[in-house]
């Protein structure tokens, strides 16, 4: 990967604290990720979902567009969270987990914007 900053720690899912719990029974929420590159042309995270399948989603230069196009600042990309099983950022911003999760369990990783 790219020579961006590396490791910004593990996220879990913020909805384990919401009383009463939440169930979790669909297979693609994200459990935990974490920012492994922030270098703006080889942004990524790894991904875990509940299920255990685990992977990485890529940022390619068209994902940072409309709604997400602040995220090309790398102060504003690393808020990400995971929040009730999606990854999200400040804003109610979020990627579709279940379209993350199907790409990660057929090819091990997801695109985004490419």
């Amino acid at each position: 990967m790219g020579g961006g900053e590396r490791g910004h720690g593990l996220r879990s899912d913020s909805a384990a604290a919401v009383m009463p719990p939440l169930e979790n029974g669909a297979s693609w929420r994200v459990a935990d990720m974490a920012i492994i590159d922030t270098c703006p042309d080889a942004r990524a995270m790894h991904v875990r979902f509940i299920d255990g399948v685990e992977g990485t989603v890529r940022f390619g230069p068209l994902f940072y567009r409309g709604v997400f196009a602040d995220l090309v600042d790398p102060a504003r990309f690393a808020e990400a969270r995971v929040e009730m099983g999606a990854i999200s950022w400040p804003g109610e911003r979020d990627i579709a987990p279940d379209r993350m999760h199907d790409d990660i369990a057929a090819h091990g990783e997801c695109v985004l914007g490419n």
